[in-house]
């Protein structure tokens, strides 16, 4: 049966390194409302996980554990928000991608993003990256996110939702995510 587990986004941090701006989404003890954990069992699937922040040091982060099955047309577990960026359209900001701080046992992810224009939750738009054993700053730049239906291009600033997925075939999930940072 899934659980829920949510992280709450309290605090979105404008930080400016260099030439490059960026929001910072740290997973903390404050910031737990606003993430749902959601796995197929929502559409008849049988994989199983869980979310749940974790600490090591001084490092919070979010992470998502289980077993993914295809079996009875599944094939996910995830980790979703839903966000708005729409004051920088205001400020004429677009932003370009998102970094993640992750570690995990050295499988592949995604990252699903719906937009305004996804219509429903088989419409979104995926990345992958590698989450190895050691914590790394991977670097996902929103030009390499691939729509599942069209050749649209992703327009960062129309975010709805983000997630964090294990995803389409047989296997365990082990990922830890302790900084989302959106760039620009």
């Amino acid at each position: 049966m899934g659980k829920f587990f949510l992280i709450i986004i309290l605090s979105l941090t404008n930080v400016v390194l260099g030439n490059e701006s960026q929001i910072s989404i740290p997973f903390s003890e404050e910031n737990a409302k606003y993430w749902q954990y959601i796995s197929d069992q929502t559409m008849g699937g049988v994989s199983e996980g869980k979310a749940f922040l974790d600490k090591t040091e001084d490092i919070f982060f979010a992470r998502l554990t289980g077993n993914v099955s295809t079996k009875n047309n599944g094939g996910f577990i995830q980790l979703r928000s839903t966000l708005s960026f729409i004051n920088l359209l205001s400020n004429e900001k677009n932003l370009k991608g998102v970094k993640l701080h992750t570690r995990g046992n050295g499988e592949t992810y995604h990252i699903f993003i719906r937009t305004s224009e996804t219509r429903s939750y088989r419409d979104f738009y995926s990345a992958t990256f590698t989450a190895n054993k050691d914590w790394e700053l991977v670097d996902l730049p929103f030009s390499k996110f691939k729509h599942r239906f069209s050749n649209k291009l992703l327009n960062g600033n129309d975010i709805r939702t983000f997630g964090i997925v294990a995803y389409g075939r047989d296997f365990f999930s082990d990922v830890s995510v302790s900084n989302i940072i959106f760039y620009y």
